[in-house]
């Protein structure tokens, strides 16, 4: 039996503190979102998507994103990251002193509706902003593009809209 090589690294996006938290109808107190993101910082993380510069009234569990974000913190070598969906998060991303921008958008048109309340291509009009604006304030970029292997509402998502989102991604940056 043959083994195939394997990296001799892998890189891991700690995204708890963001994603596992966002949809909790009980509201985890502040300093209690900050003790664990220090507590993961400690571990050797390279890198923490702490929280999301979303409406507070979309997702009022990460309404403390601006009190998160500047009262962690922040180890040497760790990049914290936040999901920014419009300029409004950005500018509170930035004010922050957030170290990367987290943009995200669905490849499903019924997801993306029921996500972000925006189709797919006024999704990508912000998001173009977003990603020039974080650029221009030297913040590196991640994009997310959610639904590529299927959607629980439409099922199967065609190949070439996935293909053409990140195409458009990476065309803006």
């Amino acid at each position: 039996m043959t083994f195939k090589q394997f990296p001799e690294q892998v890189f891991i996006r700690e995204v708890g503190p963001r994603d596992g938290l966002q949809n909790e109808s009980k509201f985890i107190n502040t300093e209690d979102k900050i003790e664990w993101i220090n507590q993961l910082s400690s571990t050797g993380l390279s890198y923490i998507e702490v929280t999301s510069f979303v409406n507070p009234t979309w997702i009022p569990a990460l309404s403390d994103a601006d009190s998160v974000v500047k009262q962690i913190t922040k180890a040497p070598g760790v990049t914290y990251a936040a999901l920014v969906p419009n300029m409004r998060g950005l500018n509170r991303a930035l004010e922050s002193q957030i170290d990367e921008v987290s943009v995200f958008i669905s490849a499903s048109e019924t997801h993306n509706k029921k996500n972000i309340n925006k189709t797919i291509r006024e999704t990508e009009t912000v998001l173009a902003e977003v990603v020039r604006e974080s650029i221009t304030n030297n913040k590196s970029v991640r994009g997310y593009i959610s639904t590529v292997f299927g959607c629980p509402f439409e099922g199967n998502v065609e190949i070439n809209e996935v293909l053409r989102l990140t195409d458009s991604l990476l065309k803006w940056a």
